[in-house]
């Protein structure tokens, strides 16, 4: 074995995992953590309003620096489903008794920031688009993963009213995703290779 071909010893020892010790990862809950599954469906219910609402400010910008056709129409027509994916949630803080608030998403926040970001890092034009595609697309996720939650937290809770209307959130977003997809498949990320 030529020496540059010996197995590097340090970087191998490197790699081994720390044990994990349990003792030392424990968070302390604040002061007002949640302490029932009612008190997290709330806290989470508060988080997407934030986050819904950032989007409602966010999304005539993408559309504003999109340049297809198709994405424009695909993210205009989701900001008025946004708008009323707002009012759903008024409807559902009312079903619970409690006060339309939002609390900072900051998961929401750093999609909005990485979306900010590809708008800088990318020329205008169909690579700008596949970007924002995907910046789009990112929120989806993250949006079907929330309501999806959320979903299941109203039904253990027996929240069925709530449930239903966090379900037909859930159908739009993933519906959403879907078309996102279309038009990066069939128009936007083929003329970004041209």
């Amino acid at each position: 074995m030529k020496n540059s071909e010996k197995p590097n010893q340090t970087n191998a020892a490197q790699a081994k995992p720390a044990k994990n010790n349990i003792k030392n990862n424990f968070v302390e809950p604040s002061a007002d953590a949640a302490s029932e599954l009612k008190d997290l469906f709330i806290d989470s219910l508060k988080d997407i309003y934030w986050a819904e609402n950032a989007l409602v400010s966010a999304l005539p910008k993408m559309v504003a620096n999109a340049s297809s056709a198709g994405l424009k129409g695909t993210i205009s027509e989701h900001i008025a489903i946004t708008e009323n994916q707002v009012a759903r949630l008024d409807e559902i803080f009312e079903l619970l008794g409690e006060k339309p608030e939002g609390k900072k998403c900051e998961a929401m926040a750093g999609l909005l920031k990485e979306g900010d970001t590809i708008l800088t890092e990318t020329t205008p034009g169909p690579v700008r688009d596949a970007g924002i595609i995907a910046a789009s697309q990112k929120i989806e996720h993250y949006e079907i993963a929330t309501y999806g939650t959320l979903v299941a937290f109203a039904k253990t809770l027996g929240e069925n009213d709530a449930a239903k209307l966090l379900t037909q959130t859930l159908a739009e977003e993933k519906e959403a995703d879907c078309l996102l997809n279309d038009v990066a498949l069939n128009l936007v990320n083929v003329a970004a290779i041209e």
